[in-house]
């Protein structure tokens, strides 16, 4: 994990593989992960914890299994949502978006029950953030002296 500053809009743009997050840094034993979303995720529940959902980009919608029936929660950019502990639920974005997500450590993206995994959805327990330096812009020029 990087002890510099991380900006979000870089670290997305270091991958493209969709449903599959990216680990940006951890909060003492929990992951905060982004991640590219487009179409559906899976029904899943993950047992001994809750998911935390801020949609940076686009929009999210949530179904969701409680005892009262079934419902979808929709998030447009800038709002966030908690999934309960136990909770059957199915992330899926139509148009796409983009995710930052605070996950313990280890949680698995298709968590401890779930539905069959489909080719499209990567299930780990998150990927390291790789930020590789850049090349310069080849119109770029050095300082004079440099």
């Amino acid at each position: 994990m990087s002890n510099d500053p991380i900006a979000l809009t870089e670290a997305l743009g270091s991958f493209d593989a969709l449903w599959s997050p990216r680990i940006v840094t951890r909060v003492n034993d929990y992951d905060v992960r982004v991640a590219k979303v487009e179409g559906e995720h899976l029904w899943h529940a993950h047992d001994d914890t809750d998911e935390f959902f801020l949609v940076l980009d686009g929009d999210l919608h949530i179904s969701l299994r409680e005892p009262e029936g079934e419902r979808t929660v929709h998030l447009p950019r800038g709002s966030l949502f908690t999934v309960p502990r136990g909770t059957e639920h199915k992330p899926h974005a139509p148009t796409g978006a983009a995710l930052l997500l605070i996950e313990p450590t280890g949680t698995p993206t298709v968590g401890d029950r779930h539905d069959p995994v489909p080719s499209h959805v990567d299930a780990t327990t998150g990927h390291t953030l790789d930020l590789c330096p850049r090349p310069p812009h080849p119109h770029t020029h050095s300082p004079a002296g440099a």
